[in-house]
């Protein structure tokens, strides 16, 4: 992904310094260069039988059970047995303004299906960006966000798959400094298979919820909405059921003052019927921080 990493970086900074004034004329001219950092995260997951790596913003891990599902279904005479798995995204993420952020990068997963864990492989590659659609800024409309990512597994062979994954989030905030609010929004994911047999069928969240900023910069966020996944099919024969189920997630984050995250922790539970449960650690390594 090094042709990502480095489109990234020329779409923001240019060849020579970049200033900008600060509206005071005796102050000294700043750099308006952008955060520039890693977004490490890394996942742990159970998976029930018979089903794929579904949740909210499971991109990668999603991208690396349909690959399972495409390449070993028809080994499979049980359909999709339960599996466990380890992933680690690595994507480059440049926050443009405080409106839009670009990333990209690649991910790589473990997975036991029983039988040991699997060689530590590269599984996927993604590219997205992160925009605020309107700001509310102490006004009454919400901050409109949209999220665009686009995942493809590797290898790039038969077998493959291309998941597009879109959230549109309404988040009004309750004070001026936006340390508390609500929010509410849609996830939506659909997936293309490199394969004239197999398919998989979109999956859609519903949620709402809310945040609490305190004053030592800990925030803590809760979503609770209902999935509905179409299903997963392979030479007619189903790998995966439809299903509609709740699902909840909670998330602690460590800010700094201009609220860029120093740490994150997340717990997911999704029922599909039954639980999946995930939990992410998010330590960004950052190269510029404002």
């Amino acid at each position: 992904m090094r042709a990502v990493a480095t489109g990234l970086l020329c779409l923001t900074i240019p060849a020579g310094a970049v200033y900008a004034a600060d509206g005071d004329e005796d102050t000294a001219a700043k750099s308006v260069v952008p955060n520039i950092y890693l977004d490490l995260r890394t996942t742990y997951a159970t998976i029930p039988a018979g089903t794929l790596g579904l949740g909210f913003g499971n991109t990668s891990l999603s991208a690396a059970f349909e690959a399972l599902a495409a390449q070993r279904g028809a080994t499979l005479p049980n359909g999709l047995p339960a599996a466990k798995s380890i992933t680690v995204d690595l994507p480059l993420t440049v926050d443009v303004s405080d409106r839009v952020s670009l990333y990209g990068g690649v991910s790589g997963s473990t997975t036991d299906i029983g039988g040991g864990w699997s060689t530590f492989d590269i599984t996927s590659w993604n590219i997205g960006v992160q925009a605020d659609l309107y700001q509310q800024n102490g006004g009454r409309i919400p901050t409109i966000t949209l999220q665009s990512t686009l995942t493809q597994s590797v290898p790039n062979e038969q077998g493959m798959t291309n998941s597009f994954n879109n959230i549109l989030e309404f988040d009004y905030a309750l004070d001026k400094d936006e340390t508390r609010g609500w929010l509410a929004g849609v996830q939506y994911t659909h997936t293309d298979i490199a394969s004239l047999v197999a398919r998989i069928r979109p999956n859609t969240i519903l949620y709402a919820g809310g945040y609490y900023q305190w004053p030592s910069n800990w925030k803590f966020t809760g979503r609770l909405g209902v999935q509905s996944f179409g299903g997963a099919q392979l030479a007619g024969r189903t790998l995966a059921e439809p299903f509609t189920q709740p699902i909840l997630r909670l998330d602690l984050d460590r800010m700094d003052d201009n609220d860029n995250r120093l740490f994150g922790i997340t717990a997911q539970i999704a029922w599909m019927p039954k639980p999946s449960y995930q939990m992410t650690l998010r330590t960004p390594l950052y190269a510029v921080r404002h």
